[in-house]
């Protein structure tokens, strides 16, 4: 039995070292389909403009190639660019997007989601507007509020055209007066929920309220009517 097995060992050995060659030849040679997401990057924006539209920042991508190749490339290898450079205020479609990949050759694109991206660009401008102060509640019984400053009064906005043109003034959070019997000042945020514009600088104003108490009414019912002069009848 054992001479049965060790018979032309050398011949054996051979053989089973190009089987071993020959399935990992096979196999390395297999073409394979992997899904990646990647990176969307914008490049070379114009400084004197400003991205106004949603635009992805991953796309789907499905690339077909040798196990061998895939097996090599990671994610992070893998990203489109698209180049803004020279572009005018408008909307422009990018389409094709995969051939705008970075893939090593001998790999193949089999799909790509989204396919196409549209761009909106929008002159960028500054704005400077008022702060207008938010209360919420009310003083103590016997108080009111008879002042209210804000430093700054005012704040610089930066964005899109189409959008920065629209503000007219930004808002505080809420200041809450309730149980107040006295002047006080408070740092409050500044509240902003447009999407393409954003503060340049401030972002939070000192808002100083001033209080005050009510003068009491007098009842004229108990007011003691004035001693009439004596006189003839």
């Amino acid at each position: 039995m054992i001479e049965l097995v060790t018979k032309n060992w050398t011949l054996k050995l051979l053989s089973l070292v190009f089987a071993l060659i020959l399935w990992m030849f096979i196999m390395g040679e297999r073409h394979l389909e992997v899904g990646y997401t990647v990176p969307l990057e914008l490049q070379n924006i114009p400084k004197e403009l400003i991205v106004a539209s949603q635009v992805p920042s991953l796309i789907d991508v499905r690339i077909s190639g040798p196990r061998t190749l895939l097996m090599k490339v990671s994610p992070g290898d893998i990203s489109i660019t698209v180049d803004l450079s020279d572009l005018k205020p408008g909307l422009t479609s990018f389409k094709r997007l995969e051939e705008r990949l970075n893939l090593p050759s001998g790999m193949r694109v089999t799909r790509v989601s989204p396919s196409f991206v549209d761009i909106r660009l929008d002159r960028r401008r500054e704005k400077r507007v008022p702060i207008k102060i938010v209360l919420a509640g009310d003083p103590d019984p016997g108080y009111r509020v008879t002042g209210l400053r804000s430093l700054p009064d005012k704040v610089s906005i930066s964005g899109a055209e189409s959008e920065i043109k629209s503000i007219s003034e930004v808002m505080t959070e809420p200041i809450d007066l309730k149980g107040v019997t006295e002047n006080f000042s408070e740092i409050v945020p500044l509240t902003y929920e447009r999407t393409y514009t954003n503060f340049m600088d401030e972002k939070t104003s000192e808002i100083m309220v001033s209080i005050e108490a009510i003068e009491p009414v007098e009842d004229a019912s108990m007011v003691e009517p004035a001693n009439e002069p004596k006189g003839a009848e």
